[in-house]
């Protein structure tokens, strides 16, 4: 439930964001609610296609194809959470800035209102789809569904509360530290979901399992607990792990932490040598 809470808030607060952020530069604009509303509406439409698509797909696998399908949809959220915590280190603040220029352009006149359309059209199909990819993902973990819509319905009405809050103004904490918070958990469930799809690809023999049960701690915390569960969805907690499932926590662990440390230091350069020409 916690898992799909945090997904569902951060993808809804970062399209609130865009939406914002377009309604604050487009202010005074005539029939600029209208635009955006269309945008939202054809953003859910193509979020919708998505997940229709990706159930399509799974009906037509069974057997060690389903559990091959599983591990190819896990490594493939892990491929984008890996992207999204990378660009948002570096990238977050200058996007932020070419929306509010395209909304100014809009305003003077030099682009035509459909561009509000198309970038809030782009915002909330983008982060609808990654939305339905990683639940995907969840779901694939073992999370109840009943668990799972609790979690996506608050958490999509958690991120729609701060989106509007942040933009009247009322909340007065740094969207950075949002976004540090959240790409801290979302770095673990990563590298969560990288180990389960190393769990699916050793059952079916395309990895090696590298030892089985290289410790248990379920007399510690059993995998079964209800805390136990939580961990599992939310951070890839895994009482008796194999190998390949430690080699690939870690492994992912490492590169995204890497990479967005890299990607934040080459950021903070650039802004260095902007301030200080010459």
């Amino acid at each position: 439930m916690l898992a799909t809470a945090i997904i569902m808030f951060r993808e809804v607060l970062e399209a609130a964001l865009i939406i914002a952020i377009v309604l604050g530069a487009s202010r005074g604009i005539r029939g600029r609610g209208r635009w955006v509303a269309g945008g939202v509406a054809l953003g859910l439409l193509g979020a919708s296609i998505v997940a229709i698509l990706a159930n399509v797909a799974s009906s037509e696998f069974s057997g060690n194809g389903q559990a091959i399908l599983n591990a190819a949809i896990l490594l493939s959220a892990v491929a984008m959470l890996t992207w999204h915590n990378v660009w948002m280190s570096s990238n977050a603040r200058q996007f932020s800035t070419d929306i509010k220029e395209v909304g100014s352009a809009v305003q003077s006149g030099q682009r035509p209102l459909a561009a509000l359309m198309v970038i809030t059209l782009v915002a909330v199909m983008r982060e609808g789809s990654e939305a339905v990819l990683f639940l995907w993902a969840i779901a694939t973990s073992g999370e109840q569904s009943l668990n799972m819509a609790m979690g996506g319905l608050g958490g999509v009405v958690a991120g729609v509360m701060a989106g509007l809050l942040l933009y009247l103004g009322l909340l007065r904490i740094p969207v950075r530290h949002f976004f540090s918070i959240t790409s801290w958990l979302i770095l673990l469930l990563a590298a969560g979901l990288a180990a389960q799809a190393a769990a699916f690809l050793n059952q079916v023999g395309l990895l090696p399992a590298l030892g089985n049960g290289l410790w248990n701690t379920s007399n510690i915390l059993s995998q079964t607990s209800l805390l136990g569960q939580l961990l599992h969805i939310l951070v890839g907690y895994i009482a008796r792990p194999s190998g390949i499932e430690v080699v690939f926590y870690v492994g992912t662990f490492l590169t995204i932490l890497i990479l967005m440390r890299m990607s934040g230091k080459k950021r903070s350069e650039q802004v260095k040598a902007a301030e200080n020409p010459g």
